[in-house]
């Protein structure tokens, strides 16, 4: 799965941020997604309604996504500890954050190929 081919049309042209999450498969095949509306310059990611929806899909994997319109996709300080919150919870019930993908006009960064996962 290319997982920014498959989020990308969701990010495009919004002027506020927005989160998406894929919930995967034990083949990263794609059982579930969610779509969360944000705000000018935040999107809120209720981690007990995430894990919830994991458990729920059987989920084993989880791909997070979110915008900057700003066009700096460089994650900001809340965005990682979030993320790293999400993992944390996550990790103890078995599922993986297979990535966080922020998305900034034509740039995207990764945390796992940064090294934030």
């Amino acid at each position: 799965m290319d997982a920014c081919a498959t989020l990308w049309p969701w990010f495009t042209g919004r002027s506020s941020e927005v989160a998406a999450l894929l919930f995967l498969d034990e083949a990263c095949g794609i059982v579930g997604r969610h779509y969360l509306e944000g705000g000018p310059d935040r999107a809120d990611l209720p981690l007990r309604a995430i894990i919830g929806r994991a458990l729920a899909l059987n989920a084993v994997g989880l791909l997070l996504a979110h915008n900057h319109p700003s066009g700096d996709p460089r994650p900001s300080m809340a965005d990682i500890m979030t993320t790293r919150r999400l993992c944390d919870i996550a990790a103890v019930l078995d599922i993986r954050v297979i990535d966080h993908l922020v998305f900034a006009g034509e740039l995207t960064f990764s945390y796992h190929e940064h090294g934030l996962l």
